[in-house]
């Protein structure tokens, strides 16, 4: 098998060699020293050079004597092309070329290597032609012994060629004890190579596996390239491999390339491996990604390779969004303090990027915005969920039910999809009741302030004191008229959260949607979270606007059995709830109206 691949590779550089040889001589050996040396004898003078005194094979090397430049240069051309012959497993073809250039005693050299075979042995009454040479023994050691003699040149030595086509390459190794050529036997590619030139493809892979686990960070990167393809070639090709050990070495490869930031190229190798494990691999390097452009980018080349883009973006999402493991936890009731933004949830905002290049992923930008959302509520980020809102296309809702209708008129959405909208817009509803509350906040700190003066002040300061009140009313008037618009809209905003439409506020409106448990668990957690901090904050509107009335009425709104808003509420909670009550009863009893509100009957 070495044998075969070996001349077949030679054979294909070989050429037709025989063809293209251009000696000056084609029946007589030496032709120009024999010249020189007939000359000589002829006692014709002007050779000086001492040349060899005879013409047979081994004379140069037994009289230690030179050719003829011009025999030298023909001899080292024949050889080349002879050994090139050879290489090639085209032996008739050379033995030919020797007796065209007159060394029928090489083509007869070239006879030493075959078997003896005498088939007159077996008895018959015809005599037939002996095969081989019955002295093969003689003429392998007479070729040993010449490869071992320095004074012989390399290509020369044609001889030992022939002891391929007996000798297995690796015996050969081993029987000479050459420790170079052992040490470069060991070097990863040699070994590779022996492995392809046996057709041990198991072995290769069992050798790959061993060096991934002895010395993966060390391999250099240009033998994991070469290892790679190398397994690409084999799948190419429809031969078996150890799955295991081939996506393991890709994997590698993968990695090296991420470290290297070769973006071009990474999707290709991606592609190549199983589909979840492509998904997986591929985003964990989008991860890495964080350039808009670059993103783009990264999202075309995946797409080239054949990836599954959306998987892959998703992975990417969810990757991100679940590295904080913490759970939802009760926050405090104080309404005007968020919690500052963190580089984590940085990265959670911009991660939702990946989902909005593409259209048709809309649905999924809803379900994965909203589980980042969920997470950035129950910390009190309400800043950061503001962010994470405004990443999302304005038209999501619309092309979501967009591609419904392209389903026609009788396609059932899908549930998720709707309470993912659902979700979306409760959420949004939220963030607009807080952010309108925050507003009325700031605008109730800039009250203006009236003027004071002192029971002494003199006649100018009286004048100017005049004056100041003057504008005081005027702006304290622009300032109430303000404070009376963002105290009628606040109140609308939290109402809207309050008695969402449809069955309440995170109130999913199919119920045959695929179980998910931990995203009903937080939607439970933040309508506890939430909704009762926004009857606060109503109550803390009306109170502060003296609409100490509309404050009670709150309680028929938490009692109803439409909205069960109750039911959200802690026992402290409701105890806070109603001592807030209680204050504005005060404030109507102080007016000389009833705890409700109403005229005292007399």
């Amino acid at each position: 098998i070495v044998v075969d691949w070996l001349e077949s590779i030679a054979k294909d550089e070989a050429g037709n060699f025989a063809e293209n040889i251009e000696f000056y001589a084609k029946s007589v050996y030496w032709e120009n020293t024999l010249h020189v040396l007939t000359q000589q004898r002829s006692g014709v003078a002007g050779f000086s050079r001492q040349l060899v005194t005879e013409l047979d094979p081994d004379a140069p090397i037994r009289q230690k004597m030179p050719l003829a430049d011009l025999d030298r240069e023909d001899d080292a051309r024949f050889m080349k092309y002879l050994f090139a012959l050879i290489r090639a497993g085209m032996t008739d073809e050379a033995q030919r070329l020797c007796k065209r250039c007159g060394q029928a005693w090489r083509a007869a050299t070239l006879e030493g290597w075959k078997l003896y075979h005498d088939p007159n042995l077996n008895g018959g009454t015809v005599l037939e032609p002996v095969e081989g040479n019955p002295n093969r023994s003689v003429w392998k050691a007479c070729c040993w012994r010449m490869a071992e003699d320095v004074s012989y040149n390399s290509i020369k030595n044609i001889g030992v060629k022939e002891i391929f086509y007996d000798v297995n390459l690796s015996l050969k190794i081993n029987l000479k004890p050459n420790f170079q050529v052992l040490e470069e036997n060991k070097a990863h590619y040699h070994i590779i190579q022996k492995f392809i030139i046996l057709g041990d493809i198991d072995g290769l892979m069992d050798e790959f596996q061993d060096w991934l686990e002895k010395c993966r960070s060390l391999l250099p990167a240009h033998l994991l390239r070469f290892m790679t393809h190398l397994v690409l070639f084999l799948w190419s090709l429809g031969l078996q491999t150890k799955e295991d050990v081939c996506t393991d070495i890709l994997k590698t490869y993968i990695e090296l390339l991420i470290q290297a930031k070769h973006t071009y190229l990474i999707a290709f190798y991606v592609s190549h491996l199983p589909p979840e494990l492509a998904v997986t691999q591929y985003s964990a390097f989008l991860e890495t990604v964080t350039e808009t452009e670059q993103r783009k980018l990264c999202l075309d080349l995946a797409r080239e390779a054949g990836l599954d883009v959306a998987a892959v973006t998703k992975c990417v999402v969810e990757n991100i969004r679940k590295k904080d493991a913490d759970e939802f936890t009760h926050h405090d009731l104080s309404p005007s303090l968020d919690t500052a933004t963190t580089e984590e949830d940085r990265m959670k905002i911009n991660v939702i990027e990946w989902l909005v290049f593409d259209p048709t992923q809309r649905a999924e930008t809803l379900k994965q915005s909203n589980a980042i959302m969920r997470k950035f509520l129950a910390s009190k980020k309400h800043e950061a969920a503001k962010e994470v809102f405004s990443k999302i296309p304005r038209d999501s809702v619309t092309e979501v039910c967009t591609s419904w209708e392209d389903y026609g008129m009788n396609f059932m959405p899908p549930a998720e999809e709707e309470n993912a909208i659902r979700e979306h817009l409760c959420i949004r509803a939220y963030l607009e009741a807080h952010e309108m509350f925050n507003n009325w906040f700031k605008w109730m700190q800039l009250a203006p302030q009236e003027p004071t003066i002192s029971a002494s002040a003199s006649f100018t300061e009286t004048v100017a004191h005049e004056h100041k009140q003057k504008k005081f009313q005027s702006d304290y008037e622009s300032w109430s008229d303000e404070l009376q618009s963002l105290t009628k809209d606040v109140k609308e905003k939290i109402c809207n959260v309050l008695l969402f439409v449809n069955g309440g506020w995170l109130i999913d409106i199919r119920e045959d949607a695929e179980e998910d448990a931990e995203r009903s668990h937080q939607l439970n957690l933040l309508r506890q979270l939430c909704l009762p901090m926004m009857c606060f904050l109503l109550h803390t509107v009306l109170h502060s606007t003296k609409q100490y009335q509309q404050c009670l009425k709150l309680a028929d709104i938490v009692a109803s059995e439409q909205h069960k808003l109750y039911q959200v509420f802690s026992k402290e909670e409701l105890a806070k709830f109603l001592h807030l009550l209680r204050e504005s009863s005060l404030m109507l009893l102080d007016q000389n109206l009833d705890p409700l509100g109403y005229e005292l009957q007399s």
